[in-house]
């Protein structure tokens, strides 16, 4: 099945919306592209502007830093996984079998069905794993918390606590348990790709190195 979502993204994210115009929506797909390409330390709104024929100041109408641009993209990312997660488990019965699947989603692209199929999912599967952390370790992380900016990656934790419960109802740490896998399944695969001395991926296993070692973590830490 094939089929195009949207997501209402947090207005405290941007000053307007970029999805009401053929503008913002060049400005968040070029983001992805120029993040992806650059690193988001490298990323500017100058360059970002270069790169769709526009201005800085219309960049700016839009966002106001990069920083909230990311969030953007990370709430937009989260919102579109939480809903695969509710989707492709609404048929399966067996908790044990739910969390192996979503220790796949957690560690592959996004599905071709991801909504925005204009977005480009190895890049922004890559960025989910190497500048998403960049997202909350800032020191105004109060703040922007107070804001909801996070919603929807709280949501998905908790639906995932939740399955944790159904499979084993007395562990009493789901919800540091689904963060530990969510932040491992990019720890791993980053360390796997660029530092695999950190890791046991070899070779031969690098392609299902995280998900197999998330799966072996999680079901003996439920026993």
């Amino acid at each position: 099945m094939n089929f195009q979502i949207t997501f209402k993204v947090n207005e405290n994210l941007y000053l307007r919306d970029p999805e009401v115009s053929e503008l913002g929506k060049q400005i968040v797909k070029a983001s992805i592209d120029l993040i992806y390409e650059l690193g988001f330390e490298q990323f500017t709104f100058k360059k970002l502007a270069k790169e769709i024929s526009s201005t800085e100041a219309s960049i700016y109408r839009y966002f106001e830093n990069k920083h909230r641009l990311l969030l953007y993209i990370l709430n937009w990312y989260w919102s579109c996984l939480e809903f695969n997660v509710m989707f492709e488990l609404q048929n399966i019965t067996d908790p044990k079998a739910k969390l192996k699947y979503i220790i796949q989603l957690l560690t592959q692209e996004l599905p071709a069905n991801a909504g925005h199929l204009n977005y480009n999912r190895k890049y922004l599967n890559h960025i989910i794993i190497s500048e998403s952390s960049k997202a909350y370790f800032v020191k105004d992380i109060e703040q922007i918390n107070k804001e909801e900016a996070f919603k929807p990656y709280k949501d998905l934790c908790a639906q995932i606590a939740l399955i944790i419960k159904a499979y084993n109802p007395r562990y009493a740490y789901a919800k540091s348990l689904t963060t530990t896998l969510i932040e491992t399944a990019h720890d791993q695969q980053y360390f796997s790709t660029y530092l695999p001395k950190l890791t046991d991926a070899s070779l031969k296993n690098k392609s299902d190195f995280t998900a197999s070692f998330l799966e072996d973590l999680l079901f003996k830490v439920l026993k």
